[in-house]
């Protein structure tokens, strides 16, 4: 049986972050995956092949739309599907190799296979040629989620979809429907609304992006309502049936009032849950909540000694990149180091156009604590960069504490906000002030300053 410091069971962003910073620390360090590809859903069907495709779609739509305002005149624009899925495909398999390469680099042994815990320090892999045994002083789980299912709507593949294969339409849907209006709703919605489809987006809340400033959700639901997605908030789809090549849908409003939607496209996109499947946590007495998910302390260890657990799997914001900051802390924690994740300065992105971007905490959260707060907000129709980028959607709203001026939450909605954001991060992992931000110097003309 092999023996190894560190079993990271999981290779997501988490997983394989942990592992890397482990090996790096002198942590004798394996890795554990059920697919061949490293680098967990958000690789190889979730953050990045979805970024892809939204990038390549904007450039579709920009060439058949707004080409023309640039002087730019471009005849007989057409889409080429099956080129644009392979240039998503290549990217994928580009960064899941480059995952395998920092492996070999760091020195982690890959296992391929499904983790399971099958005693104290003990994990059983099965994999394409049996099981195979290891042993640990230390286990961390980073299994990651799943999507969720509508118990009367079940996941299908075909026409009726989650995240994974709404990346990979062999044809751009007619109608599409789309039930939930968070981040991949948003983004995939939007992906195929460019390309053609008539997109619908069903929302049981009042408002899209519910985690977001509302301000801020009012401005994106505007922007893309602009852009052809056609939007029913405060309504439920309570019932549905899958006939031969389409889905009629029963949509009930906030008033009570049904009617029957048809499409030939569900995507169901009401949020996911902790992955732990199989992967015996029963058999070690780990405590589980009523979510689902595995219970840690504020270092990330479980209640069972030696297991720690990360990302999906526990509770906070499902975010790739708060998973590869909680596995670089159970890292470090292992090695004697003092591991820790700040979960007030953690950034969650909307990667639709214009895109929405936001950290710390919004007005309402900070009214509701009780704590007074002065508010600065600018539109980016007022930006020469955004003007000149002719993508003037949007506006940053900026709260800072009313006595101390430290930048409590920053807020926006506008082109190129999910790398904006970094700098309001920054801000706040460092205690910084609104006016340490503004003194600041920036270029000229920039989205920044």
């Amino acid at each position: 049986m092999s023996s190894f410091d560190l079993v990271v069971v999981g290779a997501g962003p988490g997983g394989y972050v942990c592992a890397i910073r482990a090996a790096q620390l002198g942590l004798k360090t394996a890795l554990i995956d059920k697919r061949h590809a490293l680098g967990g859903t958000c690789l190889n069907v979730g953050c990045i092949p979805s970024k892809a495709l939204l990038e390549s779609s904007e450039v579709f739509e920009n060439a058949r739309l707004h080409a023309a305002e640039h002087g730019v005149k471009l005849a007989d624009v057409a889409l080429d599907l099956e080129t644009m899925l392979a240039r998503k495909n290549g990217i994928v398999k580009e960064l899941t190799d480059g995952v395998g390469m920092l492996m070999k680099k760091n020195k982690v042994t890959v296992l391929q296979g499904r983790g399971t815990l099958t005693g104290p320090g003990k994990v059983t892999v099965t994999g394409d040629s049996g099981d195979t045994e290891v042993e640990a002083k230390h286990i961390c789980l980073a299994m990651g989620s799943e999507p969720v299912q509508l118990p009367f709507l079940p996941f299908d593949g075909e026409l009726v979809v989650s995240s994974t294969e709404a990346l990979d339409f062999a044809k751009v849907p007619k109608k599409m429907v789309v039930i939930g209006a968070g981040a991949v709703g948003l983004e995939l919605g939007s992906v195929w609304r460019r390309l053609g489809a008539d997109v619908t987006v069903i929302e049981m809340l009042p408002t899209i992006t519910p985690f977001a400033d509302k301000q801020m959700a009012k401005t994106l639901q505007r922007a893309l309502a602009g852009q052809g997605l056609e939007f029913r908030l405060s309504s439920k789809v309570t019932a549905g049936k899958v006939l031969k090549k389409s889905v009629k849908l029963t949509v009930e409003d906030d008033k009570g009032e049904s009617e029957e939607v048809s499409c030939d496209k569900v995507l169901v996109a009401v949020g996911r849950r902790p992955y732990s499947d199989g992967a015996g946590l029963d058999s070690v007495g780990l405590e589980v909540d009523a979510q689902g998910r595995v219970v840690v302390d504020d270092d990330l260890r479980t209640n069972v000694d030696g297991i720690w657990a990360i990302g999906d799997l526990v509770r906070g914001p499902m975010l790739a990149h708060k998973a590869e900051d909680e596995g670089m802390a159970v890292a470090e924690s292992i090695a004697g180091g003092a591991g820790h994740v700040n979960y007030d300065a953690i950034p969650n992105v909307v990667y639709t156009e214009p895109e929405l971007a936001m950290v710390g905490r919004t007005d309402a959260e900070l009214k509701e604590a009780g704590i007074a707060f002065n508010a600065g907000r600018f539109q980016f129709r007022a930006n020469g960069r955004a003007k000149s980028l002719g993508q003037q959607d949007g506006m940053v709203k900026i709260l800072a504490d009313k006595e101390t001026d430290r930048v409590l939450g920053v807020h926006m909605v506008g082109p190129r906000v999910s790398e904006l954001i970094a700098e309001a991060v920054v801000t706040m992992e460092y205690g910084g002030s609104a006016e340490d931000l503004a003194r600041s110097c920036h270029a000229h003309p920039t989205l920044s300053e």
